[in-house]
């Protein structure tokens, strides 16, 4: 089995080829100065020109203040390549899984949303990716658009989990919103998904994140509670650190907007037979991993 895979050293991509490794497929992660996603043109004959099996795309413009501040960077890369990845995809005949996030929804009432709840992408990155799960599933309507939220468990790629681990290690004060709710993911159970949902006959959005069928969607502040609860169970820490609640509406060092409520229901991943840890399962193994 060959894997072509785009964004192969970001928190997510890191973690797929790895798995890709650990099956002992055969990977290929182009890097910048291979192939250029800012060239649609050149990503789709890198494309043609390296037949794979499988193509993945873990890349994107994912600071939401970097693409308000070069939206026509985010378009390319956000929209445009995946799109023509797509395309060459239905030349070749490679299975496609282009990754896409829980930001593309309307995020203004609470609850969890299947994947044909209404989209509302607010802000430059949520309009680009938005943008490039239409253009996807329009070139290529076998493809495969794998939402996902609230990436951790990447020690070398760190996320708010391990950055809130950091600071309180390092006896910094601590600060979470704790009016804005999604699902966190850890990266190894994307990547573990990603290349399951390769095998399976299924098209069109779905959503990949933490989940059972019985927990509820977690804030920031109730996700650093529970790495921090994490820390001090295994000894990192000697008792549970303050930590101080943020609303999202105070949080100035925001210039892009952010959706408040955006957790994602993974019933139609569970019903494929592909398991994922509840949400609070998932931030006690990225913390632990990030502990080592």
């Amino acid at each position: 089995m060959k894997v072509l895979l785009f964004g192969g050293s970001g928190r997510s991509g890191a973690c797929a080829a790895a798995e890709v490794r650990g099956r002992g497929w055969e990977l290929l992660a182009p890097a910048h100065a291979e192939c250029d996603l800012e060239q649609p043109d050149a990503v789709a004959d890198f494309v043609l020109a390296h037949p794979a099996d499988i193509v993945v795309n873990c890349a994107a413009v994912s600071g939401l203040e970097a693409c308000a501040d070069d939206p026509l960077r985010a378009h390319r890369i956000n929209a445009m390549s995946p799109a023509a990845m797509a395309l060459a995809c239905r030349h070749t005949g490679a299975r496609f899984i282009h990754l896409s996030t829980d930001y593309v929804l309307d995020g203004r009432k609470p609850g969890f949303k299947a994947e044909d709840a209404h989209c509302r992408p607010e802000g430059w990155y949520a309009q680009s990716k938005h943008e490039g799960e239409m253009e996807v599933l329009d070139a290529l309507p076998s493809a495969v658009v794998a939402r996902v939220s609230w990436i951790c468990g990447n020690p070398q790629r760190p996320a708010f989990v391990e950055q809130t681990l950091s600071k309180a290690l390092n006896g910094q004060p601590l600060a979470a919103i704790a009016d804005k709710f999604s699902m966190p993911t850890d990266a190894c159970d994307i990547a573990r998904a990603v290349l399951q949902l390769a095998a399976t006959d299924y098209r069109g959005v779905i959503h990949v994140c933490s989940g059972n069928g019985e927990d509820e969607p977690l804030s920031w502040w109730d996700c650093a509670q529970l790495a921090l609860q994490e820390a001090v169970r295994l000894g990192a820490l000697p008792s549970l650190p303050d930590i101080t609640r943020q609303k999202l509406a105070e949080a100035s060092f925001f210039r892009e907007p952010r959706p408040r409520h955006t957790a994602m229901d993974n019933a139609r991943l569970r019903a494929l037979g592909i398991t994922m840890p509840s949400a609070a399962q998932t931030i006690q193994t990225a913390a632990k991993r990030f502990l080592g």
